[in-house]
């Protein structure tokens, strides 16, 4: 699981990502967030931000990556205990706000709550299997199916929003890492994929994106 981590107390963020890579999470460390903003296009499957930062303030970044991602999990970690300000970060689209001081532990039961997925194998049609922390794609056979780079990102997006509509957006983002695309390059992926899985396992939904059959 890949993390973008906002914090600009050194000793915290040390402490946050010693913990978090000792559960091999790979953590993207920002004190700035101007910094940050340049990243979180990034293919990041959780953001943690403190909201008092320099340049960009955490709650600023969090309404940027709601306006092109309303998927992904962002837990804001502050010191600050106004209701006002808790009731901001709920209205931009925090999933959880974890009040400094805080344990790791509680961190990191709110990550594996909202960011880890529970169940390793997801069952597609057909009985094929995606193994979501291998990134790895096998037939009814159980033989393993050689996915390229994009198609592997491709597929785990799909699996983390399961029942919900990826957009054509959102694809560019994760799939891409903040490069530009066209549409055209992403149905072109798309149709890559397809040949590898069952019919119907990705069904297009009406220009606006895709969404993964496991029915």
């Amino acid at each position: 699981m890949k993390i973008l981590l906002l914090e600009d107390n050194k000793r915290l963020s040390e402490l946050i990502i010693e913990a978090l890579e000792q559960k091999n999470y790979k953590v993207d460390w920002f004190e700035n967030g101007k910094d940050a903003i340049n990243a979180i296009y990034d293919g990041y499957d959780c953001f943690i931000l403190d909201i008092n930062v320099p340049g960009i303030d955490g709650l600023t970044l969090l309404k940027d990556i709601r306006s092109m991602d309303e998927n992904t999990p962002a837990i804001i970690i502050s010191a600050n205990v106004e209701l006002d300000t808790i009731k901001n970060a709920y209205s931009k689209g925090c999933d959880e706000y974890i009040k400094k001081p805080f344990y790791i532990y509680e961190l990191e039961t709110k990550l594996k709550k909202l960011c880890v997925q529970d169940k390793s194998d997801i069952s597609l049609p057909e009985n094929y299997t995606y193994n979501i922390i291998n990134e790895t794609l096998y037939d009814d056979k159980n033989q393993f199916i050689k996915l390229a780079k994009k198609e592997i990102l491709l597929m785990t997006l799909f699996v983390k929003n399961l029942d919900k509509v990826v957009t054509f957006d959102h694809i560019e983002q994760y799939v891409w890492q903040g490069d530009l695309t066209t549409n055209e390059n992403i149905r072109a992926l798309v149709k890559r994929l397809r040949k590898k899985l069952p019919k119907n396992t990705i069904v297009s939904q009406g220009g606006m994106g895709y969404k993964l059959n496991i029915n």
